[in-house]
Parts: structure tokens; sequence; C-alpha cells
């Protein structure tokens, strides 16, 4: 019986040290797995990564772009309406003013005869507001005196409205700029992202990430349907004009001369025709007539992205002059180069 336990104690104990084993080698494999960097180790992006990363991050910091513009349109509206209201209240605080010297005239007049009247005296004071809240005083003035008064009432009256509306047109124009910080944010935050995503790259992948739609520079004229295939002398006025600014500078929240982004240059290219268009692409898209890819003339706004974050202006021969991004300057490129979301024949 002994002989026959020993071996199998034997056996049993070699199984732990195999077990063991096994489990130590686990480990250890578990161990390099979670903690090394050879068996797991993310791999490097390739250039086609990146470069997809990086439009990625252009067309979302677009996005952001026109957000930011139609805040600033907003903000410079709301500051327009608060300066307006506050001219006003001050010609109507002049007026206030001329009002009261004309009280004062009655008042030295009345002086001079024998007496000041109690009620002029009050709406001379400095606090004239309480005093014309009283019902007495109309009761007391003469009929000029009770006209001067009623001026001054109104105009009082007319300059804490003034006073009131400025508040909240201030309060607007706080929200605004709060607004916009958060979208330059959002924008330059992106915009950073894709910068360091591009260092990454040899001077040679940079390049095709700026200029994969078309390897050559177009000439100043290449790819214009005649002027007369345009709807309009206005349209073909705004397309001479985007061609003029081939090779500027793209630079997010610029509407020109020298610098744009995508809606700033059709902005400015219209504007150099006479024709005066909404800020932001999503305005923009509503600032004429819709008209299908097939109808497309030169002159018309083309977008781009479900979100018509994006805009163009057609030239004729499906081609298109846009301001890309920050990696490629105002030029010409193919209207499919993007998903094409719609076009407006400008009014």
């Amino acid at each position: 019986m002994g002989t026959h336990r020993r071996p199998r104690q034997r056996a049993k104990g070699g199984g732990r040290a195999r077990a063991a084993a096994t489990i130590t080698l686990a480990g250890a494999a578990t161990a390099t797995g979670l903690g090394g960097t050879t068996v797991h180790a993310d791999p490097q992006p390739t250039a086609a990564q990146v470069r997809a990363k990086v439009d990625k991050l252009y067309q979302e910091a677009e996005v952001a772009t026109e957000k930011y513009n139609g805040a600033k349109e907003k903000a410079n509206a709301a500051e327009r309406r608060l300066e307006d209201l506050r001219d006003e209240a001050a010609r109507k605080e002049d007026r206030l003013n001329s009002a009261r010297e004309a009280l004062g005239s009655v008042a030295a007049a009345q002086y001079r005869s024998g007496g000041l009247d109690p009620a002029l005296q009050l709406a001379l004071s400095s606090d004239p507001d309480r005093y014309l809240d009283g019902a007495a005083f109309a009761e007391r003035a003469g009929s000029r005196q009770q006209a001067e008064v009623g001026r001054v009432r109104k105009e009082l009256r007319d300059i804490e409205q003034l006073r009131g509306a400025a508040r909240v047109e201030a309060a607007s124009l706080r929200s605004r700029r709060a607004e916009l910080k958060r979208h330059r944010e959002t924008v330059t935050g992106k915009l950073e992202k894709a910068r360091r995503l591009l260092s990454r790259l040899t001077t040679e992948e940079r390049a095709d990430v700026g200029d994969r739609a078309s390897r050559s520079a177009p000439g100043p004229r290449e790819g214009l349907t005649p002027s007369s295939q345009a709807p309009d002398s206005r349209a073909a006025a705004a397309v001479a004009y985007a061609y003029q600014k081939l090779g500027s500078p793209y630079v997010w929240g610029a509407t020109g001369p020298n610098a744009f982004d995508c809606s700033g240059l059709t902005q400015a290219a219209y504007r150099a025709a006479g024709v005066s268009l909404p800020r932001t692409t999503y305005a923009q898209i509503d600032a004429g007539r819709r008209v299908s890819r097939s109808e497309l003339l030169p002159g018309d706004l083309v977008f781009f992205y479900s979100g018509i974050s994006h805009v163009g202006i057609y030239v004729g021969n499906g081609r298109m002059i846009h301001a890309p991004n920050p990696s490629a300057p105002v030029r010409v490129a193919p209207v499919d180069e993007m998903p094409f979301a719609g076009a407006t024949r400008v009014a």
C-alpha cells in the first residue's frame, strides 16, 4: 500500500508544481500585457489616419466658427442697439434740460412780479420726479406752465424707459460676449489639436493635407465659365472678386479684404457686387432661391455637410472657389470635394 501511495504523492506534487508554473507564466503574460508597451502598445497612426483626424477637426472647427460668426453678428447688433438707446437717452436728456430751462424762465418772471409759485420751486428742485408725481401741481400751474411740465414729465418717463431698455440690452450683450468666448475656445482648441497632429507628419505629408484636391495651383481664370452664363451681372461680379482673392489665407472669423473664412469670402464677394449677404453659412443658404446641383451657374452659393457648415462660390465646370481651412488658402476646387448639401442663387 505504501509503495502505491508514494508515487501518487509525487504525481500530485508534480501537478501542483506544473499548475504553479502555468499560473506564474500566465501571470507574467498578463502583467506584460497590462503594464508593458510591447505586447499591447497602440500602433502609431498612419499618415492617412492623421489626415482623416485633421480633416474631421477642421470640419468641427468650421462648425464652431459659423456659430462664432452668428454670435458675433448678434453681439454687434446688440452693441449697436445699446449705443442707439444711449444716444436717444442723451437727446431726451437735452430736451429735458431745455424744458426745465423753460420752466426756469417762467419762475424768474414770477419772481420778478412778486413771488415764485411753490409748484415751480418743486419743479426746479434737484428731485423733479418726486414733485411731478404730485397731482396738485397741475391744478396750481397756469396753461403755459402746465404744457412745460407735461413736456418734462414725458421726457422723464421716456428717459426712464430708455434706461430700462439699455439695461436689458447690456445684459444681452454680456451674454453674447460669453457665448463668443465659448465658441472661440472651441475653435482654437480644435485648431490647436489639428496643429499638433500635423506636426507628426513630414513636410510632404502636411502639404498633402492642404492640397489633396488639386496638386497644382489654378491659373487666374482657370475653370471660369463665361460671364454670359452667370444669371446676372452681380453674380458675375462676385465670381470675379473671388478669383481676385485666390491665394488669400484662411483665417477663421475673417471677412477680408486680405483673409477670409468660408462664409466671409462669399459675403465679401457679393458685397463687392453690391449685395448684402448674412454672415453665416446657415443664413446664407436662405439668401436666395434654392437650385439643384444640375442647375448650378457661376455665382451660385454651394453648401456642404449636413449642418450647412461650409460654403463656396460656384464658378462653372463643376468647380468652386472657397476658403477651405487653415491648411490651405482660397483656391479653386471640385464641388464634389465635400458632401454636397445644397445651393442657392442669390436674390
